[in-house]
């Protein structure tokens, strides 16, 4: 289906120039025409672990051992192409639907048995599983390893690897230009915030005992900066928490990302810590949970979860 809209406007637009012209030159459109659909494969990707593969034929199986790649897959519009998913992807529904593959062990006699023509794989997890790997490419099966994304330029670059190893590069070109223009919409309301009323924010990915937070360098970051918004944390990367420096820090508002996961409301835990009842955030109630997935997995939705924190965040600018 994909192909077929650009083979049909591309049959309109030769339609249209041969109103009216010869016979041989029609043929030659054809054979123009021909060449170009045939040079769309085979395609060589240099996936995450710098491997060259190469994808023969446009993949009609498809094989997906991350939540980020399996929701890619889908806003490409190549659902019905995929056969096996992580056991952990639950998003969009009809995931929940395919055959599970297995975590972060998959089932490599599964993934062969399925008989995909190609598997995504993903970079965090690909060395902690390269016999595996391996095994899948013995059998005759392409393997690439997708990219783990820490910005949104990294997002963009898991599409369109996936789009190019797919043959849906138009519509992977599309997704992040439509990711593009969101994300400069929202910049544009927040513009409206000025420095005096800037907030500043603690994100709070896990709970107790192993607290960890997010700083610098990676795309929760990108979305405090989209909304204009002050994170507390300066240092890089994913952070374990030091909540005394929390304390001190003193944030307006409490962003949380495992509600939907834990016994006990992030509000509730945070308000009864020894310590923060003097936190603003905590006195002012502005401690949010966001749905996690939304926010840390690496996939199209990413902008929904930037929309939540603005919300969160700046409720009388995002209504």
């Amino acid at each position: 289906m994909r192909k077929f809209y650009s083979l049909f406007l591309a049959i309109l637009l030769v339609f249209g120039v041969l109103t009216g012209c010869g016979e041989t030159k029609s043929e030659n459109n054809k054979k123009e025409q021909s060449t170009v659909q045939e040079s769309t494969f085979p395609v060589t990707i240099k996936d995450a672990l710098a491997q060259e593969v190469v994808i023969d034929e446009k993949p009609e199986k498809l094989v997906s051992l991350m939540p980020s790649n399996t929701e890619i897959v889908f806003a490409l519009g190549l659902g019905e192409e995929l056969v096996g998913v992580s056991d952990y992807d639950n998003y969009p529904k009809e995931a929940a639907e395919k055959e599970k593959v297995g975590g972060m062990e998959f089932n490599v006699e599964k993934i062969i048995s399925l008989n995909p023509d190609v598997v995504l794989a993903h970079a965090s997890s690909a060395h902690n599983s390269a016999e595996g790997l391996q095994q899948i490419r013995d059998a005759g099966i392409d393997v690439v390893v997708v990219n783990d994304a820490s910005t949104f330029e990294d997002v963009y670059k898991s599409m369109e690897m996936i789009g190019q190893a797919t043959g849906a590069e138009k519509e992977a070109d599309q997704l992040v230009a439509d990711m593009k223009g969101k994300l400069d919409a929202i910049k544009e309301k927040a513009a409206a915030v000025s420095d005096n009323d800037k907030k500043s924010v603690y994100i709070e990915v896990s709970e107790e005992p192993n607290l960890f937070t997010t700083g610098k360098n990676t795309f929760m970051q990108e979305m405090l900066d989209t909304i204009n918004a002050n994170n507390i944390i300066s240092e890089e990367g994913w952070i374990q928490v030091d909540q005394e420096a929390v304390i001190a820090a003193n944030p307006d508002v409490i962003i949380t990302t495992y509600g939907a996961y834990s016994e006990k409301s992030p509000i509730d835990q945070i308000s009864s810590r020894k310590g923060w009842a003097d936190v603003t955030a905590v006195k002012e109630k502005q401690i949010v949970d966001v749905d996690s997935d939304m926010v840390t997995r690496s996939g199209p939705r990413l902008v929904e979860g930037v929309e939540a924190i603005a919300k969160a965040v700046y409720p009388d600018v995002f209504k």
